[in-house]
Order: structure tokens, then sequence, then C-alpha cells
């Protein structure tokens, strides 16, 4: 008999796996990571066409004056 501080429901290693696996069906059916290459050799210019160019600039932190620190790397990879 379970005592009274262990929850009833359990989060398992096959559970997590399970679930994991229906959202990478999911998202592959929907094709929510696909994106086109729009030049080079696996370039497909067609799904591309029409769309407005963008151009992203991720600006570098400026480094504070107490130990140098450039901030969190996530912006940079």
């Amino acid at each position: 008999m379970p005592s009274g501080d262990t929850p009833p429901f359990r989060y398992t290693g096959a559970l997590a796996n399970d679930i994991e696996t229906r959202w990478h069906d999911r998202w592959d059916a929907d094709g929510t990571f696909d994106t086109p290459n729009p030049a080079g050799p696996l370039g497909d210019p067609a799904a591309v066409a029409g769309r407005p160019k963008k151009f992203i600039l991720d600006m570098f932190p400026y480094p504070s004056g107490t130990g140098l620190h450039m901030g969190h790397p996530l912006g940079f990879t």
C-alpha cells in the first residue's frame, strides 16, 4: 500500500519516451520544423518565392565592467 506522501501517479522514463515520441510524430506530420533552403545545391527557390527577405542582426551584449561578462551564449549559437 502506498504511503501518504507518495503521489498516486509516477512519471516514468517509459511515459516520457511515449510523450516525446507522440510530439515528434505530430511535428513531423505538421511540418513544424521544415524550413526550405532558399539557395545552394539543396535550394528550392519556388518554396520561398514571394516572401519578403529578412535581415536579422543579433546584438552582442555590452561587457560589464565587473568581470567583463558577455551575457548568455544562447544568442550566439
